[in-house]
């Protein structure tokens, strides 16, 4: 007999249907899970903001919770938008015990507005937090919060720590600029870190991107990944169907509807099918069109989009694992470590090692020049 996995999402209502619950319910449905929702704000807003927000009472969002856990009993529950102390304390005592919760408190506007007061932002550090199975919080968010600033890995890793203090299993922190080219996230994991990096710096702060990322994360858990899969698993699903998704226009219907769906399947298959012929073929389309089609979408050709991938992939083995260049090259499916060295060289201007000894050296002396007294 199919079972439903049901994921509740507890947000905050966007007339933009761009983020809050209508952002959640869409993304928790296109990874297979029932969408439940408990609406704690009415926003209205654009493409400028938020411009003004009703909260329901405290004990209208609590019912709503109560009555769906009672009745449908969701396998993860995601906690979005909550501008008030009560009703921060209501959901803790309602959720507590709940084996899957991810929170990602929205504190901060993506424009840099405050949402909530200082004495809220304590409450949900208090009595949520140690609720938390995975704590999703934006870089900005957690510079207001812990009264520091974040600006080197370092600062990332300690900061996550600090956040994990509070009592969440796990703490995603995302949104760091830690280089020019490129926004870093880190991820503390049962005492164990691991970062992640993307050079779609436009992409990733799309309006909406962490709602639909924290909701991603609880459906992959509802599903019964861990953790570290769920994560690495929404990301994955956020960088095709998100970041580097383009909308759908009339007019455009086809040639975006082709290009989201290459996305994907660069995604899936980027360690084995190298050639752009492979992914034509998957596409049921000549290698001739895909070329026009990325062309009008993106105005590049499918291999500079692939190559693209092939290099952001290994880059962030590189810098983020202790890999050796000849296992980077088997992991990402060239033939030998001399193709991976000769590609990597010609996309990037300097071999695997240079371009990891140069990076590390960057960062170790960013790191001391943070830790010079002024």
């Amino acid at each position: 007999m199919y079972e439903e996995i049901s994921v509740l999402s507890i947000n905050g209502s966007d007339s933009t249907a761009r983020a809050g619950l209508q952002a959640d319910a869409r993304t928790i449905t296109a990874l297979g899970g029932f969408a439940l929702t408990a609406v704690t704000s009415v926003t209205t807003q654009g493409r400028q903001g938020i411009s003004s927000v009703h909260d329901l009472p405290a004990g209208m969002v609590a019912g709503q919770v109560r009555a769906i856990l009672q009745e449908s009993r969701p396998q993860a529950v995601k906690v979005g938008l909550l501008r008030h102390a009560d009703t921060v304390r209501a959901l803790a005592d309602e959720l507590q015990g709940h084996p899957r919760l991810v929170m990602a408190p929205g504190l901060i506007a993506s424009s840099g507005k405050p949402l909530v007061d200082d004495d809220v932002m304590r409450q949900w550090e208090s009595t949520l937090f140690p609720h938390a199975t995975l704590l999703l919080m934006r870089v900005a968010e957690t510079e207001a919060m812990l009264g520091m600033r974040i600006r080197t890995d370092s600062d990332m890793e300690r900061a996550a720590r600090l956040l994990a203090s509070t009592g969440a299993g796990a703490v995603l922190l995302r949104g760091g600029r830690l280089a020019e080219d490129r926004l870093t996230a880190y991820l503390l994991n049962a005492g164990e870190g691991r970062f992640f990096s993307s050079a779609n710096m436009d992409g990733w702060q799309k309006h909406g991107v962490s709602s639909a990322l924290s909701a991603a994360i609880a459906t992959r858990m509802a599903m019964g990944d861990t953790v570290q899969q769920a994560v690495t698993a929404a990301h994955a699903y956020m960088h095709n169907r998100v970041v580097y998704a383009v909308e759908s226009e009339p007019s455009a219907m086809r040639p975006a509807d082709i290009y989201n769906e290459f996305m994907s399947l660069i995604a899936a298959h980027y360690a084995t099918d190298h050639h752009v012929t492979d992914y034509a073929r998957r596409l049921a389309v000549s290698t001739r069109y895909l070329s026009m089609v990325t062309a009008r979408v993106v105005d590049r050709t499918p291999k500079q989009i692939l190559s693209s991938c092939l290099v952001e992939k290994a880059s962030a083995l590189l810098l983020s694992s202790h890999l050796t260049v000849q296992e980077v090259s088997q992991r990402l499916g060239f033939s030998s470590q001399v193709a991976f060295a000769t590609f990597f060289t010609k996309q990037t201007g300097l071999s695997p090692s240079a371009y990891r000894n140069r990076s590390r050296n960057a960062s170790s002396q960013a790191e001391q020049a943070g830790s010079t007294p002024g």
